[in-house]
């Protein structure tokens, strides 16, 4: 048997515990600050605590003698979880704190990228004077998106042209930025890109990288991509792992440069071993990359974890031990389709504290899997928190009966909740999106 740790409480760890313990001889252990119910299901003992508290959870796994840890999220990786882990010898599915820096500084990654000359760059400028930055933004005549440097769950971008109507808006948002310390205390103004997004991900064990199908994930909150920006309310892959406007040379184009990216962190002495994920965009100029992550993306850790036909554990084992080349890595062909259920307000204002009823068996029996985020149970009762409540997971031939087959699971929940009902849509006709 192989004890394993896993960090996180979403719907994403969910799915990551769910991939694990098919292999009967893994015993699931998980820490997180929320009590997920699915989680606390398949595992042997649940820690209650904050995922960046790294006494703690390196005392228990020592205690439940721990074999191989996974983070599920990006606060451990930037607290030094890993580190601090594999100096007790646990070996961890996750980036040092140094290498996490590839998803925790922004500006750290474009200056990678511009160091090693690594293709699909986008023009930037980094700073930490909040007048610099007022007089750089009055100065350029470009679209541009501001982005805290640092950690914001996703939601500290703003565009010009979408949040932004005036220069004297964005500078204002640029003082915020750098005189609250959001993200850090830095800010990167980069160029607006434009086009079709999607997301690869890779497992990577250093040198080697094994990629997963494609995703398309949509953060607004209400259909027709309107609305303030979220976590993500859903995705969907389609069959084949390619993506309706994404053809095959645009996704090796992609997988270059995640593969020239690592390359470039293991020659800095920063190897990267996990899940490291890509956000591109398919511009008129072709792909350009908006940003890496060094974790599985949520919901986008659904999508693929579901397709996974191979052993996920002893793929996570080739990745720690860098045998990733001889590793067993196959997809289902497949499409998918993850729609998320939300507290109302989510995105804004969320509502705390509301009772969900989920019928498990009657959304199973529609072919879907309910994946629990961020809710906790109490007394038997499931009641949202500030974030998102249940991920469900449809997989079908197509990306149509994947979605039918969610919109009927979705009919198995009460209580007040949201959902957007287009997610999957423009699998038929894919329309334009920006870096949001």
């Amino acid at each position: 048997m192989a004890n394993v740790l896993l960090i996180g409480g979403g719907a994403r760890e969910h799915a990551i515990g769910w991939a694990l313990v098919k292999n009967p001889n893994v015993t699931l252990f998980t820490a997180a600050l929320n009590r997920n119910p699915g989680l606390q299901r398949t595992s042997q003992a649940y820690l209650q605590t904050a995922e960046t508290d790294v006494p703690a959870i390196v005392a228990w796994a020592q205690q439940q003698q721990i074999e191989l840890a996974f983070m599920g999220m990006e606060s451990p990786l930037e607290a030094g979880m890993v580190d601090a882990l594999e100096a007790e010898g646990i070996p961890c599915v996750g980036p040092r704190k140094s290498a996490a820096r590839i998803e925790t500084s922004k500006s750290y990654m474009r200056d990678l990228m511009k160091r090693h000359n690594i293709a699909a760059q986008a023009e930037y400028a980094y700073f930490t004077d909040p007048g610099l930055a007022a007089e750089y933004l009055r100065s350029t005549t470009e679209n541009f998106a501001l982005k805290p440097d640092g950690l914001t769950g996703g939601t500290g971008v703003r565009l010009m042209g979408e949040h932004f109507t005036t220069g004297d808006d964005a500078v204002a948002y640029a003082r915020r930025v750098l005189s609250e310390r959001i993200g850090g205390g830095g800010l990167v103004i980069e160029e607006l890109l434009t086009g079709h997004e999607f997301t690869l991900q890779c497992f990577v064990d250093g040198t080697t990288l094994r990629p997963m199908p494609m995703v398309r994930d949509y953060k607004r909150a209400f259909d027709g991509d309107m609305g303030p920006n979220t976590g993500s309310m859903g995705s969907y892959s389609i069959a084949g792992g390619l993506l309706p406007y994404v053809g095959q040379a645009d996704r090796d184009e992609a997988l270059a440069v995640l593969g020239h990216i690592a390359a470039a962190m293991e020659s800095e002495g920063d190897s990267f071993r996990g899940i490291m994920y890509g956000q591109f965009m398919l511009t008129e100029d072709g792909v350009r990359l908006i940003e890496i992550n060094a974790r599985f993306g949520d919901p986008e850790a659904l999508n693929v974890i579901t397709l996974l036909d191979s052993d996920f554990f002893e793929v996570c084992r080739a990745m720690v031990d860098g045998r990733l080349a001889e590793a067993d890595v196959r997809f289902k062909d497949a499409a998918t389709v993850c729609v998320y259920v939300t507290p109302r307000g989510y995105g804004v204002d969320a509502e705390v504290g509301a009772e969900l009823r989920i019928d498990e068996a009657a959304i199973e029996a529609q072919g879907v899997i309910p994946f629990y985020a961020k809710v906790d149970e109490v007394d038997g009762r499931i009641l949202t928190t500030r974030s998102r409540a249940v991920g469900l997971l449809g997989m079908a031939a197509s990306v149509s009966e994947a979605r039918r087959r969610v919109s009927a699971a979705l009919e198995a929940i009460s209580g007040p909740y949201h959902a957007r009902s287009d997610i999957g849509l423009e699998a038929e006709t894919p329309s334009s999106v920006s870096n949001a």
